[in-house]
């Protein structure tokens, strides 16, 4: 697991630095993120995804202390907040497609490598989520089954903090960065 969390950091690195790059780079950068309602919307996708590292954590915490019962709960919870950051950010892309004319290849703001670069460096991100959501799911029937050790639920636990702890990049630097002022 720590190879591939190496590994997946090295892509998400390069992914956020050209992002940066071209950001700095071009002029007309586009800014089409208003603070109401796309950046209270994925505030709360935030708000998610930290709830999931929160009942990760208690998730390995119960299965420290061998309660199956108690860890396969957490894991639930954090499945729940897993789907409801891939629901929102799938929300969110229909309304950026539909209401704002922004696939990856075009956008009405002008520089059309913007739609590229959120599309795939968030796509990226939510494809991550939900696979581990079907990984955690695995995770937690099996512990139900009583099949798995603690350090099983602490490896996937590793998994899940990855993820939430990239989104910490990702969000200031594509939407943060990205709010209109006006």
């Amino acid at each position: 697991m720590w190879l591939f969390i190496i590994s997946d950091s090295l892509t998400f690195s390069a992914l956020l630095m050209a992002y940066t790059y071209l950001r700095l780079a071009t002029p007309e950068w586009p800014k089409p993120f208003h603070f109401s309602p796309s950046i209270i919307f994925s505030t709360f996708m935030t708000f998610c995804l930290l709830s999931s590292s929160l009942t990760m954590v208690m998730a390995v915490h119960a299965m420290h202390h061998g309660n199956r019962k108690g860890t396969v709960r957490w894991i639930f919870a954090t499945i729940f907040f897993g789907s409801a950051f891939v629901g929102l950010h799938m929300t969110e892309w229909l309304n950026l497609i539909r209401n704002e004319h922004m696939t990856p290849f075009s956008n009405e703001w002008g520089e059309p490598l913007f739609g590229a670069t959120f599309f795939g460096i968030t796509g990226l991100h939510m494809t991550h989520v939900a696979i581990g959501v079907l990984y955690l799911t695995f995770i937690m029937i099996a512990v139900g089954r009583g099949k798995l050790k603690y350090e099983d639920v602490e490896v996937a636990g590793l998994y899940w903090h990855f993820v939430d702890l990239v989104w910490m990049f990702v969000f200031p630097l594509v939407y943060l960065m990205s709010v209109r002022m006006s």
